[in-house]
């Protein structure tokens, strides 16, 4: 029984990874970017407003992909200075509980925003701006997509506390 848990939990982490490896790309994409604007903008005084918005839109994918990658990195926001004073269970308890409230919100944000990206999606949404970027419900399909790997990545924390589940092996947490 443990060890089907542990393989369910380590494919939903697999599944979270695989997205925080994909927001890291993004990240590099973006850098890219950038630096292309300003390298056109500031040597051939050019530039094309699809480029910045692009730039905007992609910081989207990076943080609501990395918030669940933090979480299954253990770098989530702590007060380490109380939680390291704490017994080893209320330690435990608070992962657990944290799990679970990660899984609500993301269950929340996700029904929530799911009708507002219907919307944009009926209503052809696109930029504003001349030259901007069409199809503006692809980015904010972004937010459910992230809000559920959070729910997902919960879920996986929740798990392995609960049921005191083996470490992810050292050789997984060097590939992250």
């Amino acid at each position: 029984m443990k060890a089907a848990l542990t393989r369910f939990v380590e494919l939903l982490e697999s599944l979270v990874r695989a997205f925080g490896i994909l927001a890291a790309w993004v990240c590099v994409v973006l850098v890219l970017l950038v630096a292309g604007d300003v390298f056109a903008r500031y040597l051939f005084r050019t530039g094309a407003v699809w480029a910045q918005e692009l730039q905007w839109h992609l910081i989207s994918p990076i943080a609501l992909f990395g918030m669940s990658y933090a979480l299954l990195s253990g770098e989530q926001v702590r007060v380490d200075v109380l939680y390291e004073r704490f017994p080893p269970l209320a330690q435990r308890l608070i992962e657990i509980t944290g799990g679970l409230l990660m899984i609500a919100l993301g269950v929340i944000v996700v029904n929530l925003s799911l009708p507002w990206v219907e919307m944009s999606y009926a209503r052809g949404e696109g930029s504003p701006n001349p030259g901007g970027l069409p199809h503006r419900f692809l980015l904010k399909s972004l937010i459910p997509l992230g809000f559920a790997l959070l729910a997902i990545q919960g879920l996986a924390h929740a798990l392995r506390h609960a049921f005191d589940l083996p470490p992810r092996s050292t050789h997984k947490a060097a590939q992250d």
